[in-house]
């Protein structure tokens, strides 16, 4: 049986993750689902059940070293090993650096996004090289390209790509592959529930969400990246274009990140 981690399991990315899983593996899957609220995650992990997987809910925060290494020291001693970690939890946050009295929300949204990979990821590394596993980071494409009111944000993207990107030149003699997953705007409430200038629940997105993607079509990519050991996942002709766009024309890729704004989070 395959043991798979996923982390911010209780909903968005990461529970419809655990649901496509559970559906292609059934009981073959054994699934530790993380995040912090407890009740949240149970419903997921019965949601998965349904479809015959294993599922273990671990209450975990993610932005606490200590509560990263119990997840994977409990995982192993209750299943033996682990194939997959996702390293999926993570927060938003949305602000004009001007309107920033107090960068301690900065350094929160650093432990969460960055440093909760990095100490999972560690944790884990020896049971993954053991099973020759997975080991997976949903990014976003603000780590690629970066916009405006998204310093904090972008800042914990952009590390947690050189992270795993180093890293995965580290296990290519291991037999652990590394993915990367870039997702744009999918149709979630993490940007709602994200930081705003005063460091408390923004309650509502400043980007332009018109075009935002379904959650079970990103999460379908993310598997399929995974299962296929892929390096990385974009997602949108618009990702891969700005990509190489900030190669020729990064004065336009600007124009273009300004564009993702709406009209009254713009810089002025």
């Amino acid at each position: 049986m395959s043991v798979v981690i996923i982390t911010g399991a209780s909903d968005g990315i990461g529970a419809e993750l655990a649901r496509q899983m559970a559906q292609a593996q059934g009981s073959a899957l054994q699934l530790v689902l993380a995040a912090r609220s407890w009740n949240k995650l149970e419903a997921v992990a019965n949601e998965c059940r349904q479809h015959g997987a294993m599922v273990v809910v671990r209450p975990t925060d993610v932005g606490r070293e200590d509560d990263c290494r119990a997840l994977i020291a409990d995982t192993v001693a209750r299943l033996g090993g682990i194939d997959t970690l996702v390293n999926n939890a993570g927060m938003s946050g949305h602000a004009l650096l001007e309107d920033v009295s107090d960068l301690g929300w900065y350094e929160d949204l650093m432990r969460v996004n960055l440093w909760g990979s990095i100490w999972c990821t560690h944790a884990a590394l020896p049971h993954l090289k053991a099973s020759k596993g997975r080991l997976v980071a949903i990014s976003s494409l603000a780590g690629i390209v970066a916009l405006p009111g998204r310093t904090a944000y972008s800042t914990t993207k952009f590390a947690m790509n050189g992270f795993f990107e180093a890293l995965r030149i580290e296990l290519a003699p291991h037999g652990v592959s590394v993915t990367v997953a870039y997702p744009g705007v999918v149709a979630t409430d993490i940007r709602l529930r994200g930081f705003n200038a005063q460091g408390l629940p923004a309650g509502q997105s400043k980007l332009d969400e018109a075009d935002a993607m379904p959650v079970d079509v990103c999460a379908k990519l993310i598997r399929e990246g995974i299962e296929q050991r892929r390096r990385e996942v974009l997602m949108s002709a618009k990702g891969r274009l700005a990509r190489w766009l900030k190669l020729i024309a990064p004065g336009l890729v600007d124009q273009m990140a300004l564009k993702a704004l709406k009209q009254d989070a713009r810089p002025h």
